[in-house]
């Protein structure tokens, strides 16, 4: 069995409160009695992706990286070159931030479906050739694709507008690896479940805000949030097939 927790869209910007929000998220994994396998951060960790921002994001997530391996990937709110610099210590770079990882025997890819200056999302091309060829190098082991923007329509209609653009590029990368179990997302600010290229689609809710649905806020409005508790997702593996729990913090 492997466990994951999987957060998403912190939108830390230097403030006591989106810092305290982050916080909560963090303690409830750190205070488990038992372990997860790995922390999954799906996009929008800083708020304008400047390097004050990912500091704080480092210090907020030094416990979690103490214990845990903590995967990431950008988000339509980060920035490349500072994301790279100090939460991953690599050198600075305008390149997709694309990472393999094994976890007990599961293979997380976690895609950089970014667009710098735009909030709509794009797998490129050099992402889409690196995922295929590491799904194509484990054909085995039971696969999970994460990134920022959903793939699929959420009945969001501003998070519609500004998902994944071209997805019949990464369902046919898909298609083409049967041990893919589930494809993992940010971005909507809502727990949400849907299915894409015949796979489960599963969206993280926001550690920031929780989007309203339309039938939730007057007639024109377009996007709002409320002030619910931070979310995160506990997903396990086991069997080939994933489940999924909420957990408000």
């Amino acid at each position: 069995m492997t466990v994951l927790a999987h957060l998403s869209d912190l939108h830390l910007d230097g403030t006591a409160g989106s810092a305290e929000r982050a916080r909560r998220a963090v303690a409830r994994i750190t205070g488990l009695p038992g372990t997860v396998d790995a922390v999954l951060i799906t996009g929008d960790i800083a708020e304008r992706g400047t390097e004050e921002e990912y500091r704080q994001a480092r210090e907020l997530l030094a416990p979690l990286r103490e214990r845990h391996p903590v995967l990431l990937c950008p988000g339509n709110h980060d920035s490349r070159p500072e994301f790279r610099e100090v939460l991953l210590g690599e050198v600075a770079g305008r390149a997709p931030v694309n990472a393999a990882h094994d976890i007990d025997g599961v293979r997380i890819l976690m895609c950089d479906s970014s667009i710098p200056g735009r909030s709509e999302g794009l797998l490129e091309p050099e992402t889409l050739r690196w995922l295929d060829a590491a799904l194509a190098a484990a054909p085995g082991r039971p696969a999970v694709v994460a990134l920022h923007h959903p793939p699929a329509e959420l009945g969001l209609p501003y998070i519609d507008r500004i998902g994944l653009l071209e997805p019949e590029a990464l369902a046919e990368v898909l298609g083409r690896h049967e041990q893919v179990t589930a494809v993992l997302c940010g971005h909507a600010h809502t727990a949400a479940a849907t299915t894409f290229a015949g796979l489960p689609l599963l969206c993280a809710p926001g550690i920031a805000s929780t989007a309203l649905l339309p039938w939730e806020q007057d007639e024109g409005q377009s996007w709002k949030t409320y002030d619910a508790p931070p979310s995160i997702t506990f997903h396990l593996y086991r069997d080939g097939r994933l489940t999924s729990h909420v957990r408000s913090v």
